[in-house]
């Protein structure tokens, strides 16, 4: 069994969703049949609540599987978007894995669950999972009450039988285009020749229709500052679950969608908090997910409340953006809650807090209205281009001799420069002596300006004639 990669999930894929009340280890079950660690699992009901979709394959047939929040027959409203979520992925289903515990028995949601999916009229496989052992075999035939067929018992933790069940559910999938039919209905390989593939996720993401590089943009925030209606407003779907509490979202979750400025992945994360406030728990391991998001993304779109302004966690998580080298776009949310006589005051604000992360743009939008969301396609569109930029030394050179014309350094001079490296732009000045940080600032904002290089961080090193090593400054 091969984990899930890191590749677009086509759309031709046939559709295998995980369904069932919470807590029944359905995110077990998906974290077993992609070979990792990807749902966040706890012990306790509500974990997951967005569709998280992962690409996996068995016996060599590929297939997309869903992680789905649990349904639950509840009037909590965001109980109900759970629900809605998890009837919109079953609706869109080549086949359907419903979930039950056998350790509690079926209960009136699992009874509701299975007439939803008598309706929904795709294949169904009954899954009783936590099976772990041969005594508990017997009652997993209590199922049979479902009226969907003959249950599969499982141990998804373990791994009891689930390769018995990828055997039906591959039986089950339709035929994609370029599919033969021995590879529809593959041989299962001995367990010797099931090898797991090493994953990259910080491996670039190409659209296989074009070959060009997919950019990821990694949406990063406070808990409740807007992100998850935010990515469901870029992406055009809901696909991930909003509601007015804190903490909604728990894993990072990846959409690649097609846009005027290109195909772009967009990563919706978990809203980070000071560790005061993170518990060892799921929130802990949001955090983590979170983070390695932004490790991973090649922009990050930092969104702030507008009616708190930049707080001090804000301020952090710039910080922490800034460490990771990608060109980062603020996106202030809630800006049609601001008085018009206040708006330039947060402005200002905006800027004196965040002024290390240089000439970013600071966009005002309204994410549940859309207001202002059309610009930040454009500026991502721009970060991506300028942090991938490439200057001829011979342009460069006439850039450095006209900055320091302007205003000419003191005790030093630059003598020679050239661009290192790009992702990010990576200068290396060669001068006769040490140059002051301020200066070298001004010539940031020269070569900034000279070469439209917009939010994107650049690296700056200094080689002095005479000293021992280079020293290197980022913005």
């Amino acid at each position: 069994m091969s984990p899930a990669r890191t590749t677009m999930v086509p759309r031709t894929l046939p559709l295998v969703v995980v369904a069932g009340r919470p807590n029944v280890g359905k995110s077990t079950l998906v974290n077993r049949i992609v070979g990792r660690r990807e749902a966040v699992v706890e012990e306790r009901p509500g974990v997951t609540r967005d569709r998280k979709e992962l690409e996996a394959d068995w016996c060599g047939r590929h297939f997309t599987i869903v992680d789905t929040g649990g349904w639950l027959a509840t009037a909590d409203p965001l109980d109900a978007q759970v629900s809605k979520q998890s009837e919109k992925a079953i609706a869109e289903a080549s086949v359907v894995l419903f979930v039950v515990d056998v350790t509690v028995g079926l209960i009136d949601e699992d009874l509701e669950v299975a007439r939803i999916l008598k309706r929904a009229g795709c294949p169904v496989l009954v899954v009783v999972n936590k099976v772990d052992s041969s005594q508990r075999e017997a009652d997993a035939w209590d199922a049979m009450a479902l009226g969907l067929g003959e249950p599969w018992a499982v141990s998804a933790l373990h791994g009891r039988g689930t390769g018995d069940l990828l055997d039906e559910v591959i039986s089950l999938l339709p035929a994609t285009e370029g599919e033969t039919e021995s590879t529809a209905t593959p041989r299962r390989p001995d367990d010797a020749e099931i090898i797991d593939e090493v994953v990259d996720l910080t491996a670039p993401l190409v659209d296989p229709a074009t070959g060009h590089t997919v950019p990821r943009v990694a949406l990063v925030g406070r808990p409740n500052v807007g992100k998850s209606t935010l990515f469901n407003r870029l992406v055009g779907d809901e696909r991930s679950v909003t509601h007015d509490a804190p903490g909604t979202t728990r894993d990072a979750v990846d959409t690649v969608v097609e846009t005027p400025e290109g195909t772009v992945c967009f990563i919706d994360t978990a809203g980070m908090r000071r560790k005061s406030r993170t518990e060892r728990g799921t929130e802990y391991f949001s955090v983590l997910r979170a983070l390695d998001a932004l490790d991973r993304a090649d922009i990050a779109l930092l969104v702030i409340d507008a009616t708190a302004g930049v707080t001090h966690q804000d301020q952090r998580l710039a910080e922490r953006i800034g460490a990771s080298g990608c060109p980062v776009v603020v996106v202030m949310n809630k800006w049609e809650l601001i008085d018009t006589e206040d708006r330039p005051e947060i402005l200002l604000d905006v800027g004196d807090r965040l002024a290390f992360l240089g000439d970013a743009p600071v966009l005002k939008i309204s994410a549940l209205s859309g207001l202002g969301v059309h610009h930040i396609l454009p500026a991502i569109s721009a970060a991506e281009e300028a942090y991938h930029s490439r200057i001829p030394t011979g342009e460069l050179n006439r850039a450095i001799k006209s900055i320091q014309v302007a205003h000419p350094p003191v005790g030093a001079r630059i003598q020679y420069a050239v661009q290192g490296a790009n992702d990010p732009p990576t200068f290396t000045l060669f001068t006769n002596g040490r140059l002051q940080p301020t200066y070298l600032r001004y010539v940031e904002r020269g070569l900034r300006e000279r070469f439209e290089l917009g939010p994107t961080p650049i690296k700056i090193r200094v080689r002095a004639k005479g000293a021992h090593g280079s020293g290197g400054r980022k913005r």
